[in-house]
């Protein structure tokens, strides 16, 4: 196209409007659908008394509600299972987690004696005022 021309546009579609009858939702302040006037909810559906409910009915509902009785125990049980498991790890964690402790405790103990053993500053003459060395375990507790 050269300059001057125009781009041809299509015609935007209608926009669909509701059927006539049909009346757009009402909403409350809440942000909630309100129900359009003199629209009443249906009630809720109200249990059937044990005394209309033929025999096969009672039985169904009876093997029913011990079906879901068990199943709620096996739920339990495999939940209480799940948390036993879980506090076995936890403690085993635990234990390994201070033996690795006790052992690195041990091996840089060890380290530390070496080093006292051969420092030269420990040594030397005398004619310095050895800082004192504070204590390491004093140093993590709260005051």
């Amino acid at each position: 196209m050269g300059p001057g021309k125009k781009t041809p546009t299509l015609p935007k579609p209608p926009t669909p409007k509701p059927p006539t009858g049909v009346s757009q939702p009402e909403f409350s302040e809440s942000g909630r659908e309100t129900p359009p006037q003199g629209f009443t909810a249906p009630p809720p559906p109200q249990p059937v008394p044990a005394s209309l409910l033929s025999p096969e009915d009672d039985d169904r509902k009876v093997r029913r509600r011990e079906k879901n009785r068990v199943a709620a125990q096996r739920s339990r049980k495999k939940q209480t299972q799940k948390a036993d498991k879980l506090h076995e790890v936890s403690r085993c964690l635990g234990q390994n987690h201070i033996g690795k402790l006790t052992e690195e405790l041990k091996h840089l103990s060890e380290a530390l004696k070496e080093h006292e053993r051969v420092c030269p500053l420990l040594l030397g003459p005398l004619n310095f005022v050895p800082l004192p060395r504070p204590d390491p375990v004093a140093g993590c507790l709260p005051r």
